[in-house]
């Protein structure tokens, strides 16, 4: 039995043993659990967009929480107690100057196990091994969902499923939608997750591919590598409408942690993700970077992205690059507050030998840069890249 169903009938339970009471029982204290299951009201039954059932259960009461705190990067808000802004059925209109992502169409085989509810996917993520694949039915999946359970680098764990098939998380403020904890070796591909306080979170987790999702209406941001997370793969995803919650947090893919959150997430050690790959995404409609890249990651690749940033209020770039020994090339941006593309110091030793080449956009800010390093560092802008347009200039430092 699922977590979340338990806690129902619990509750049925208590309401058949309190009828008749003069006053009703006190509620007990909300939980620290970061990732509820529990929604402010019911949910009434209702039709998606696309005309698919709503396949989710009804929600369970919660309690109000505090105000997050102004942490330099807040990691779970306030852990789900209120849902704050208005949920999301669609995203944001495509932007017309985009070309929607092409996903591969190769990563997903006959399904082993096929859900078609809620309660079926959880248990079907509980019981998942190498080889296994789940094949999401269309309609939308309410609640929050998490796996521990691995792959391997030669049979990796599948969830797959059209963009019909909708993980509703049904609560900006907090909770991940999807939540690989610890989990390796899966492949994520091609189905919608929307409404939560994070979008899809990869804790630990090594040999992943996120690809062709539809991401949108996140609280803060979009798709998180976090906590030793190495040799990951988020390709040709669509990610919008984030930072809904909180606008500085509101990034497309994040990958590291803040180092004001080591000693929280990674013992008080640099978290190493390492060896990522952010490829053919097209991110748009969010409130703070495309990419941001943290201090402690080193030696991954940004390549062919798309990247809108006429929204941005949280920030005041597509790309923050806070790591060593990336490579950003061949993106293309338009609109933005001031840079395309930067690098940053915030931690000894960080923010260094970064390459940027290929990229092209236009700004907006006549005293921006298409790539701009604050400071230099030995990081390095080609000559190869390409600003587009009269505003602005190339770099803040001499092109190679």
């Amino acid at each position: 039995m699922t977590r979340g169903r338990a806690l129902r009938l619990l509750a049925g339970s208590l309401v058949v043993l309190a009828a008749g009471c003069t006053s009703p029982a006190p509620e007990p204290p909300p939980s620290d659990d970061a990732r509820p299951e529990a929604t402010s009201a019911p949910i009434e039954p209702e039709e998606s967009p696309g005309g698919a059932p709503v396949l989710g259960e009804e929600g369970e009461p919660v309690s109000p929480s505090p105000e997050p705190s102004d942490d330099e990067d807040d990691e779970d808000g306030d852990r789900g107690r209120r849902r704050g802004p208005e949920l999301l059925s669609e995203p944001s209109p495509f932007p017309e100057w985009m070309t929607r992502p092409s996903p591969d169409d190769g990563l997903c085989p006959t399904p082993t196990v096929r859900v078609s509810d809620a309660d079926e996917l959880q248990d079907a993520l509980d019981d998942a091994g190498p080889g296994t694949v789940i094949g999401l039915a269309p309609g939308v999946y309410i609640g929050k969902f998490v796996t521990t359970a691995s792959g391997t680098a030669d049979a990796p764990a599948r969830l797959c499923g059209e963009a019909d098939a909708v993980l509703d998380g049904d609560n900006q403020r907090g909770g991940y939608v999807l939540h690989l904890d610890g989990a390796q070796h899966w492949v994520l591909s091609g189905f919608t997750v929307r409404n939560g306080q994070k979008g899809v979170m990869a804790d630990g987790t090594t040999g992943t591919t996120i690809s062709g999702l539809t991401v949108y209406g996140i609280g803060d941001e979009g798709i998180h590598l976090r906590a030793h997370s190495t040799d990951n793969l988020v390709a040709h995803n669509t990610i919008s409408d984030t930072g809904r919650r909180r606008e500085k947090f509101g990034e497309g893919v994040y990958v590291g942690t803040a180092n004001s959150n080591w000693c929280r997430i990674t013992d008080c050690d640099p978290d190493l993700s390492d060896r990522n790959q952010v490829i053919g995404n097209a991110v748009y409609a969010g409130t703070s970077e495309s990419v941001d890249i943290k201090e402690g990651t080193s030696d991954g690749l940004v390549e062919g992205n798309q990247f809108d940033g006429s929204t941005i209020t949280g920030a005041d770039s597509w790309v923050d690059v806070k790591g060593n020994d990336w490579t950003i090339r061949d993106n293309v941006g338009h609109g933005t507050p001031m840079d395309g593309f930067q690098t940053h110091d915030v931690y000894e030793g960080w923010g260094e030998q970064n390459e940027f080449l290929d990229n092209e956009g236009s700004l907006d800010d006549p005293e921006g840069f298409l790539v701009a390093m604050r400071p230099a560092n030995d990081n390095v802008a080609r000559c190869s890249n390409r600003l587009l347009g009269d505003i602005g200039e190339l770099s803040n430092e001499r092109c190679v």
